[in-house]
């Protein structure tokens, strides 16, 4: 290897970790540490787009190889993961938050509505290209050699991506999430999967009353 091309790819290495921290490490924490509850989304609507437009520039990705799993979603491993949200989610809303519990199918089931419609393209799936083809694929040099650490790290990144809501039940059930949709994207190499995975999991919690712990109205800093 020529010397010029070793410098270009050690700048492009180099190049790629800075992209890394601020997009995983530093951006996250900033949201949570500095900026007030109100700004949160606007700043993370302005990462995620950041986000995309590396994901586009990415060599080799191409959008439309997104869709390869669509015919291969396992649903009885959906209805798996939804039974098993449930029942957890069930448990610690009755834990913890009792007064919350099926709030909004009750109490505004248009809202719940709404977030049933929305959810899925709002929210699920620009966490999940951020978060699977962008981490998996313009960052992949970077990454462990061993597919479980990389799966550990992803999901670790992906709770720490919602440390802006200062609650150990997001950061448990982001971490819980994390790995599953991230084990459907890196071993079972179905997007689609993950994405209805995410989709399912976040309504269902949301549907049991747990967004009171992912409402950035709430949200409470230790400091």
């Amino acid at each position: 290897m020529t010397q010029p091309r070793h410098a270009a790819l050690r700048d492009r290495r180099a190049q790629l970790a800075l992209e890394f921290v601020a997009l995983y490490l530093i951006a996250p924490l900033v949201m949570a540490l500095l900026l007030p509850p109100q700004w949160m989304f606007p700043a993370l609507f302005a990462v995620t787009a950041i986000g995309l437009v590396l994901l586009s520039r990415t060599p080799g990705f191409r959008w439309r190889d997104l869709l390869a799993g669509t015919a291969r979603i396992d649903f009885r491993l959906v209805a798996v993961f939804a039974l098993a949200t449930g029942a957890i989610g069930t448990a610690i809303v009755l834990a913890l938050a009792p007064q919350a519990f099926l709030f909004l199918p009750r109490h505004n089931p248009r809202l719940m509505g709404l977030i049933a419609a929305f959810y899925p393209l709002v929210s699920a799936l620009p966490q999940e290209l951020i978060f699977r083809p962008l981490f998996f694929t313009r960052y992949r040099a970077l990454l462990p050699r061993w597919i479980t650490a990389q799966l550990l790290l992803n999901a670790a990144l992906f709770s720490l991506a919602h440390l802006m809501y200062w609650s150990w039940v997001v950061t448990a059930l982001t971490f819980a999430g994390g790995l599953v949709f991230a084990w459907s994207y890196r071993v079972r190499g179905n997007f689609p999967e993950a994405v209805v995975l995410h989709a399912v999991a976040g309504v269902i919690l949301f549907a049991l009353g747990a967004g009171v712990w992912f409402y950035s109205g709430n949200v409470t800093r230790p400091f």
